[in-house]
Protein backbone atom coordinates (compact mmCIF):
# COMPACT_ATOMS: atom_id res chain seq x y z
CA UNK A 1 0.00 0.00 0.00
CA UNK A 2 1.47 3.48 -0.93
CA UNK A 3 1.59 6.16 1.62
CA UNK A 4 -1.01 8.18 -0.74
CA UNK A 5 -3.56 5.54 -0.25
CA UNK A 6 -2.63 4.79 3.42
CA UNK A 7 -3.20 8.75 4.12
CA UNK A 8 -6.52 8.34 2.23
CA UNK A 9 -7.43 5.51 4.29
CA UNK A 10 -6.62 6.85 7.85
CA UNK A 11 -9.01 10.05 6.61
CA UNK A 12 -11.66 7.80 5.86
CA UNK A 13 -11.38 6.07 8.80
CA UNK A 14 -10.93 9.32 11.10
CA UNK A 15 -14.16 11.24 9.58
CA UNK A 16 -16.02 7.83 10.06
CA UNK A 17 -14.67 7.95 13.70
CA UNK A 18 -16.34 11.28 14.30
CA UNK A 19 -19.46 10.65 12.93
CA UNK A 20 -20.06 7.10 14.77
CA UNK A 21 -18.43 9.23 18.01
CA UNK A 22 -20.63 12.04 17.62
CA UNK A 23 -24.10 10.38 16.86
CA UNK A 24 -23.47 8.24 19.85
CA UNK A 25 -22.95 10.84 22.04
CA UNK A 26 -25.46 13.09 20.77
CA UNK A 27 -27.73 10.05 21.52
CA UNK A 28 -26.84 9.62 25.00
CA UNK A 29 -27.32 13.34 25.78
CA UNK A 30 -30.91 13.72 24.36
CA UNK A 31 -30.84 16.93 23.62
CA UNK A 32 -32.98 17.23 21.00
CA UNK A 33 -36.68 16.45 21.13
CA UNK A 34 -38.85 14.47 18.14
CA UNK A 35 -40.00 18.05 17.65
CA UNK A 36 -36.58 19.13 17.00
CA UNK A 37 -35.51 16.58 14.72
CA UNK A 38 -38.52 16.82 12.66
CA UNK A 39 -37.98 20.42 11.82
CA UNK A 40 -34.44 19.27 11.23
CA UNK A 41 -35.40 17.00 8.88
CA UNK A 42 -38.18 19.08 7.23
CA UNK A 43 -35.69 22.30 7.10
CA UNK A 44 -32.70 19.62 5.62
CA UNK A 45 -35.77 18.39 2.84
CA UNK A 46 -36.61 22.18 2.22
CA UNK A 47 -33.02 23.34 1.15
CA UNK A 48 -32.56 20.12 0.10
CA UNK A 49 -35.24 20.50 -2.82
CA UNK A 50 -33.61 24.53 -3.80
CA UNK A 51 -30.21 22.88 -3.75
CA UNK A 52 -31.23 19.83 -6.36
CA UNK A 53 -33.14 22.36 -8.50
CA UNK A 54 -30.09 24.46 -8.96
CA UNK A 55 -27.62 21.32 -9.26
CA UNK A 56 -29.79 20.36 -12.09
CA UNK A 57 -28.66 22.96 -14.34
CA UNK A 58 -24.76 22.10 -13.33
CA UNK A 59 -25.61 18.93 -14.14
CA UNK A 60 -27.33 18.98 -17.55
CA UNK A 61 -25.12 21.79 -18.96
CA UNK A 62 -22.19 19.65 -17.44
CA UNK A 63 -23.77 16.81 -20.21
CA UNK A 64 -23.70 18.69 -22.93
CA UNK A 65 -20.74 21.06 -22.79
CA UNK A 66 -18.41 18.95 -20.00
CA UNK A 67 -18.36 22.62 -19.05
CA UNK A 68 -19.05 23.47 -14.94
CA UNK A 69 -20.73 26.69 -15.56
CA UNK A 70 -19.50 28.50 -12.10
CA UNK A 71 -21.92 31.35 -13.16
CA UNK A 72 -25.26 28.92 -12.27
CA UNK A 73 -25.65 30.45 -8.91
CA UNK A 74 -25.58 34.05 -9.77
CA UNK A 75 -28.31 33.07 -13.00
CA UNK A 76 -30.66 31.74 -9.43
CA UNK A 77 -29.63 35.43 -7.65
CA UNK A 78 -31.32 37.04 -11.13
CA UNK A 79 -34.63 34.88 -10.93
CA UNK A 80 -35.30 36.05 -7.21
CA UNK A 81 -34.56 39.57 -8.48
CA UNK A 82 -37.19 39.43 -11.25
CA UNK A 83 -39.60 37.23 -8.50
CA UNK A 84 -39.09 40.53 -6.26
CA UNK A 85 -39.76 43.13 -8.52
CA UNK A 86 -42.96 41.54 -9.47
CA UNK A 87 -44.24 40.49 -5.94
CA UNK A 88 -43.30 44.27 -4.36
CA UNK A 89 -46.47 45.51 -6.64
CA UNK A 90 -48.46 42.74 -5.92
CA UNK A 91 -48.25 42.26 -2.33
CA UNK A 92 -48.28 46.36 -2.09
CA UNK A 93 -52.04 46.38 -3.97
CA UNK A 94 -52.76 43.24 -1.81
CA UNK A 95 -53.39 40.98 -4.80
CA UNK A 96 -50.97 38.20 -3.87
CA UNK A 97 -52.91 38.32 -0.57
CA UNK A 98 -56.08 37.79 -1.88
CA UNK A 99 -55.05 35.69 -5.16
CA UNK A 100 -52.12 33.63 -4.19
CA UNK A 101 -52.31 31.00 -6.90
CA UNK A 102 -51.79 33.72 -9.77
CA UNK A 103 -49.93 35.61 -7.51
CA UNK A 104 -47.10 33.41 -7.45
CA UNK A 105 -47.66 31.80 -11.08
CA UNK A 106 -46.41 35.56 -11.96
CA UNK A 107 -43.91 35.82 -9.84
CA UNK A 108 -42.53 32.40 -10.77
CA UNK A 109 -43.02 33.00 -14.28
CA UNK A 110 -41.04 36.16 -14.01
CA UNK A 111 -37.97 34.41 -12.23
CA UNK A 112 -38.29 31.17 -14.91
CA UNK A 113 -38.18 33.83 -18.06
CA UNK A 114 -35.72 35.89 -16.72
CA UNK A 115 -33.41 33.53 -15.47
CA UNK A 116 -34.07 31.86 -18.84
CA UNK A 117 -33.11 34.70 -21.17
CA UNK A 118 -30.04 35.40 -19.15
CA UNK A 119 -28.62 31.93 -19.02
CA UNK A 120 -29.47 31.78 -23.30
CA UNK A 121 -27.73 35.20 -23.38
CA UNK A 122 -24.69 33.71 -20.81
CA UNK A 123 -24.13 30.95 -23.34
CA UNK A 124 -24.16 32.49 -26.78
CA UNK A 125 -21.89 35.73 -25.63
CA UNK A 126 -19.11 34.40 -22.92
CA UNK A 127 -19.68 30.36 -23.49
CA UNK A 128 -19.81 29.48 -27.37
CA UNK A 129 -16.74 31.30 -28.09
CA UNK A 130 -14.88 28.45 -26.12
CA UNK A 131 -17.29 25.61 -27.10
CA UNK A 132 -14.23 24.13 -28.90
CA UNK A 133 -11.04 25.25 -26.48
CA UNK A 134 -9.69 23.18 -24.29
CA UNK A 135 -7.79 23.76 -21.03
CA UNK A 136 -9.05 26.55 -17.96
CA UNK A 137 -10.24 29.05 -20.57
CA UNK A 138 -13.88 27.97 -20.44
CA UNK A 139 -13.43 27.22 -16.56
CA UNK A 140 -11.78 31.04 -16.08
CA UNK A 141 -14.61 32.61 -18.68
CA UNK A 142 -17.66 30.88 -16.29
CA UNK A 143 -15.85 32.68 -13.06
CA UNK A 144 -15.63 35.90 -15.21
CA UNK A 145 -19.30 35.47 -16.07
CA UNK A 146 -20.23 35.26 -12.37
CA UNK A 147 -18.87 38.08 -11.29
CA UNK A 148 -20.27 40.11 -14.20
CA UNK A 149 -23.66 39.61 -13.10
CA UNK A 150 -22.59 39.86 -9.42
CA UNK A 151 -21.29 43.56 -9.96
CA UNK A 152 -24.16 44.05 -12.72
CA UNK A 153 -26.52 43.69 -10.05
CA UNK A 154 -24.98 45.55 -7.28
CA UNK A 155 -24.76 48.68 -9.95
CA UNK A 156 -28.52 48.21 -10.72
CA UNK A 157 -29.94 47.61 -7.66
CA UNK A 158 -27.46 48.78 -4.68
CA UNK A 159 -25.87 46.50 -2.14
CA UNK A 160 -28.62 46.60 0.23
CA UNK A 161 -30.24 43.42 1.38
CA UNK A 162 -33.59 44.07 -0.21
CA UNK A 163 -36.75 42.23 1.79
CA UNK A 164 -38.83 39.64 0.18
CA UNK A 165 -42.28 40.27 0.98
CA UNK A 166 -44.47 38.31 3.11
CA UNK A 167 -48.17 37.69 2.51
CA UNK A 168 -50.47 36.11 5.60
CA UNK A 169 -50.81 33.39 3.53
CA UNK A 170 -47.29 31.68 4.43
CA UNK A 171 -47.52 31.93 7.96
CA UNK A 172 -50.20 28.85 7.65
CA UNK A 173 -49.13 25.95 9.91
CA UNK A 174 -50.42 22.26 9.68
CA UNK A 175 -50.25 20.09 12.83
CA UNK A 176 -49.84 16.51 12.79
CA UNK A 177 -49.24 13.98 15.17
CA UNK A 178 -48.38 16.48 18.02
CA UNK A 179 -45.82 18.16 15.45
CA UNK A 180 -46.07 21.80 13.48
CA UNK A 181 -45.37 21.81 9.33
CA UNK A 182 -45.03 25.21 7.93
CA UNK A 183 -46.69 25.93 5.12
CA UNK A 184 -44.26 27.46 3.01
CA UNK A 185 -42.05 24.42 3.68
CA UNK A 186 -44.71 22.38 2.22
CA UNK A 187 -45.36 24.72 -0.55
CA UNK A 188 -41.63 24.92 -1.73
CA UNK A 189 -41.18 20.99 -1.22
CA UNK A 190 -44.11 20.43 -3.52
CA UNK A 191 -43.86 22.66 -6.18
CA UNK A 192 -40.10 21.76 -6.17
CA UNK A 193 -40.50 18.34 -6.59
CA UNK A 194 -43.75 18.66 -8.95
CA UNK A 195 -40.67 20.93 -11.14
CA UNK A 196 -37.92 18.58 -11.17
CA UNK A 197 -40.47 15.83 -12.15
CA UNK A 198 -41.57 17.73 -15.29
CA UNK A 199 -37.99 18.64 -16.09
CA UNK A 200 -37.16 14.71 -15.58
CA UNK A 201 -40.23 13.67 -17.82
CA UNK A 202 -38.96 16.26 -20.91
CA UNK A 203 -35.44 14.96 -20.15
CA UNK A 204 -36.69 11.21 -21.00
CA UNK A 205 -39.62 11.15 -23.00
CA UNK A 206 -39.24 14.15 -25.34
CA UNK A 207 -37.66 14.67 -28.73
CA UNK A 208 -35.66 17.05 -27.22
CA UNK A 209 -35.06 15.26 -24.18
CA UNK A 210 -33.77 12.60 -26.34
CA UNK A 211 -31.40 14.96 -28.37
CA UNK A 212 -29.76 16.04 -25.30
CA UNK A 213 -28.93 12.47 -23.73
CA UNK A 214 -27.84 11.81 -27.11
CA UNK A 215 -25.38 14.63 -27.29
CA UNK A 216 -24.03 13.99 -23.52
CA UNK A 217 -23.20 10.69 -24.67
CA UNK A 218 -21.31 11.92 -27.51
CA UNK A 219 -21.77 14.90 -29.51
CA UNK A 220 -20.12 14.07 -32.55
CA UNK A 221 -22.25 11.38 -32.84
CA UNK A 222 -25.07 12.80 -32.46
CA UNK A 223 -24.15 15.99 -35.13
CA UNK A 224 -23.52 13.12 -37.54
CA UNK A 225 -27.12 11.70 -37.01
CA UNK A 226 -28.58 14.90 -37.71
CA UNK A 227 -29.00 16.17 -34.00
CA UNK A 228 -29.02 19.74 -33.71
CA UNK A 229 -26.21 20.63 -31.38
CA UNK A 230 -26.71 24.15 -30.91
CA UNK A 231 -30.13 23.87 -30.54
CA UNK A 232 -29.70 21.21 -28.08
CA UNK A 233 -27.19 23.53 -26.06
CA UNK A 234 -29.51 26.63 -26.10
CA UNK A 235 -32.31 24.57 -24.94
CA UNK A 236 -30.51 22.79 -22.06
CA UNK A 237 -29.24 26.86 -20.50
CA UNK A 238 -33.01 27.66 -21.01
CA UNK A 239 -34.33 24.58 -19.08
CA UNK A 240 -31.83 25.19 -16.27
CA UNK A 241 -32.05 28.46 -16.02
CA UNK A 242 -35.32 28.61 -15.85
CA UNK A 243 -35.09 25.71 -12.67
CA UNK A 244 -32.53 28.50 -11.40
CA UNK A 245 -35.11 30.92 -11.50
CA UNK A 246 -37.58 29.11 -9.44
CA UNK A 247 -34.85 27.80 -7.05
CA UNK A 248 -34.32 31.74 -6.31
CA UNK A 249 -37.70 32.56 -5.88
CA UNK A 250 -38.12 29.98 -3.56
CA UNK A 251 -34.98 30.50 -2.04
CA UNK A 252 -36.06 33.97 -1.53
CA UNK A 253 -39.65 33.52 -0.23
CA UNK A 254 -38.07 31.18 2.48
CA UNK A 255 -34.97 33.50 3.73
CA UNK A 256 -36.65 36.65 3.11
CA UNK A 257 -33.67 38.42 1.41
CA UNK A 258 -32.79 39.63 -2.06
CA UNK A 259 -29.51 40.66 -2.63
CA UNK A 260 -26.45 40.72 -5.38
CA UNK A 261 -24.15 38.07 -3.73
CA UNK A 262 -27.24 36.09 -2.48
CA UNK A 263 -26.50 33.19 -5.51
CA UNK A 264 -22.38 32.17 -4.57
CA UNK A 265 -23.48 29.72 -1.42
CA UNK A 266 -25.99 28.34 -2.44
CA UNK A 267 -24.69 27.76 -6.06
CA UNK A 268 -21.29 26.38 -4.44
CA UNK A 269 -22.98 24.14 -2.40
CA UNK A 270 -25.61 22.71 -5.07
CA UNK A 271 -22.61 22.17 -7.56
CA UNK A 272 -21.65 19.84 -4.07
CA UNK A 273 -24.84 18.17 -4.67
CA UNK A 274 -24.48 17.38 -8.12
CA UNK A 275 -21.00 16.11 -7.65
CA UNK A 276 -22.35 14.00 -5.02
CA UNK A 277 -25.16 12.67 -7.31
CA UNK A 278 -22.62 12.46 -9.74
CA UNK A 279 -22.27 15.05 -12.47
CA UNK A 280 -24.02 14.38 -15.50
CA UNK A 281 -27.07 12.52 -13.77
CA UNK A 282 -29.92 14.17 -13.75
CA UNK A 283 -31.49 12.03 -11.03
CA UNK A 284 -28.15 11.97 -9.35
CA UNK A 285 -28.46 15.55 -9.42
CA UNK A 286 -31.80 15.53 -7.41
CA UNK A 287 -30.48 12.70 -5.24
CA UNK A 288 -27.37 14.70 -4.04
CA UNK A 289 -29.26 18.38 -3.52
CA UNK A 290 -31.58 16.71 -1.07
CA UNK A 291 -28.78 14.68 0.69
CA UNK A 292 -26.75 17.68 0.74
CA UNK A 293 -29.54 19.75 2.58
CA UNK A 294 -30.36 16.97 4.79
CA UNK A 295 -26.47 16.61 5.78
CA UNK A 296 -26.36 20.37 6.66
CA UNK A 297 -29.19 20.48 8.03
CA UNK A 298 -29.12 17.56 10.54
CA UNK A 299 -25.50 17.06 10.35
CA UNK A 300 -24.57 19.84 13.01
CA UNK A 301 -26.67 18.89 15.75
CA UNK A 302 -26.41 14.94 14.92
CA UNK A 303 -22.64 14.65 14.67
CA UNK A 304 -21.11 17.79 16.49
CA UNK A 305 -23.33 18.00 18.92
CA UNK A 306 -22.41 14.50 20.55
CA UNK A 307 -18.57 15.96 20.67
CA UNK A 308 -18.78 18.85 22.68
CA UNK A 309 -19.03 21.71 19.86
CA UNK A 310 -21.01 24.40 21.60
CA UNK A 311 -22.51 26.09 18.86
CA UNK A 312 -22.91 23.22 16.32
CA UNK A 313 -25.00 24.69 13.92
CA UNK A 314 -22.65 27.55 13.19
CA UNK A 315 -21.13 25.06 11.38
CA UNK A 316 -23.42 23.91 9.14
CA UNK A 317 -21.08 25.20 5.81
CA UNK A 318 -18.82 23.44 7.02
CA UNK A 319 -20.05 19.95 7.17
CA UNK A 320 -21.46 20.77 3.54
CA UNK A 321 -18.21 21.97 2.28
CA UNK A 322 -16.42 19.02 3.97
CA UNK A 323 -18.80 16.27 2.42
CA UNK A 324 -18.41 17.82 -0.85
CA UNK A 325 -14.24 17.28 -0.37
CA UNK A 326 -14.83 13.81 0.26
CA UNK A 327 -16.97 13.22 -2.50
CA UNK A 328 -14.42 14.50 -4.54
CA UNK A 329 -11.49 12.59 -3.15
CA UNK A 330 -13.15 9.12 -2.39
CA UNK A 331 -15.70 8.63 -5.18
CA UNK A 332 -15.63 11.89 -7.76
CA UNK A 333 -17.93 10.14 -10.12
CA UNK A 334 -20.76 10.23 -7.10
CA UNK A 335 -23.17 7.99 -6.27
CA UNK A 336 -24.61 7.80 -9.54
CA UNK A 337 -21.83 8.65 -11.58
CA UNK A 338 -22.35 8.53 -15.55
CA UNK A 339 -21.43 6.17 -17.51
CA UNK A 340 -19.36 7.39 -19.71
CA UNK A 341 -19.32 6.36 -23.43
CA UNK A 342 -15.84 5.07 -24.65
CA UNK A 343 -14.64 6.72 -28.08
CA UNK A 344 -13.43 4.87 -30.90
CA UNK A 345 -10.31 5.63 -32.57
Amino acid sequence: MSAVSLALWTVRFLVVALVVAGTIGTILKDRYTTAQWFEFVLFGLTIGSLYAQVALGYTMVYGVLRLINFAHGDIMMCGAFAGYFVATPLENSGFLEVHPVLGMTAILAAGMVVSGVIAVLTERIAYRPFRRVQGFAPLICAFGVSFFLEQTFRGLFGSSVKSYPAPKWEGVEFHWAGLSVPGVDVLVIVLAVAFMAVLYLIVQKTRMGMAMRAVSEDGEAAALMGVDVGKVIVFTFALGGAMAGIAGVFYAFLFKQVYFYMGFTPGIKAFGGAVLGGIGSVPGAMLGGFFLGLVESVGPSLFLDGIGIKAPYELRDVIAYTLMILVLVFRPQGILGEHMAKKRA
